[in-house]
């Protein structure tokens, strides 16, 4: 293993001949290291709990300094894979609930095609309200574009979207709607937007009558609700609203472990 880390480091520079793409850059040996770590632990050779070898055995069998090699340990720890104990070594984390990803990739693989409807249900300028106007840094009373939607996914409605917009006195309400309304643009409204920042905020709601009649489902139904502020580049929030997602259609889904 030493030879191999030391071959891949050492290697000769050859010349490349006319026209050939220029190789890529060779993995930082502690990178390597941490890597062939991260194997062994997803193998199961490592088990939760159990503590690593020494760093010395390490060193000799990677044949890296013990820099490098604290280097590839600080790497596994913010991966999440390993903690240091002071005084008595490194251990392999056991999984913790509290540390599951979930990911809203079903808003991306299943409502990114050609099965899915978008309704525009309303799109007016309204005045701002007190909620309306703290989000959007507006004051109450100034004019918000206000618009609704309906997403259906083979013709069965998934999604109902409500999003107010700061006012562009530049572009018409006509050309916002038709941008907005595009997949792109109401699925991933921070992409087809351009907005560069935002944040997101998911929790449990249940439909209120209006929301049940467009969703043609129970009022009290169960649903997910996806808040969502974006901002510019100057980080002024410019779009707030969010998507009330039938309970029975959505789930979420998280890994355990190392993959």
């Amino acid at each position: 293993m030493a030879e191999e880390l030391r071959e891949q480091a050492g290697s000769e520079r050859r010349p490349r001949k006319a026209g050939a793409s220029a190789p890529r850059a060779a993995m930082p040996a502690y990178a390597r290291v941490a890597a062939l770590i991260r194997q062994r632990i997803v193998d199961g050779i490592y088990e939760p709990g159990s503590k690593l070898p020494p760093e010395r055995q390490f060193c000799v069998e990677f044949g890296v300094s013990a820099m490098t090699l604290r280097k590839a340990l600080a790497t596994l720890t913010h991966q999440g894979l390993v903690h240091a104990e002071k005084g008595r070594g490194t251990y392999i984390r056991s999984i913790a609930l509290v540390d599951t990803v979930f990911r809203l990739g079903q808003l991306g693989t299943d409502w990114l095609n050609d099965s899915v409807e978008i309704r525009l249900l309303a799109a007016s300028t309204a005045k701002a309200g007190p909620d309306v106007a703290q989000t959007l840094a507006v004051s109450p009373g100034d004019r918000v574009v206000y618009l609704k939607r309906l997403i259906l996914k083979d013709e069965v409605p998934g999604m109902y979207h409500v999003e107010y917009l700061v006012s562009d006195v530049r572009q018409p309400i006509v050309e916002s709607q038709l941008q907005l309304t595009s997949l792109q643009g109401v699925l991933d409204p921070a992409r087809g937007r351009g907005f560069p920042y935002g944040r997101v905020k998911l929790r449990a709601a249940c439909l209120d009558d209006e929301a049940a009649r467009v969703l043609q489902a129970a009022p009290g139904s169960p649903a997910l609700c996806l808040e969502h502020v974006f901002e510019n580049n100057d980080r002024r929030p410019m779009s707030w609203g969010w998507f009330l997602m039938r309970g029975d259609l959505f789930q979420l889904t998280g890994r355990l472990g190392p993959d």
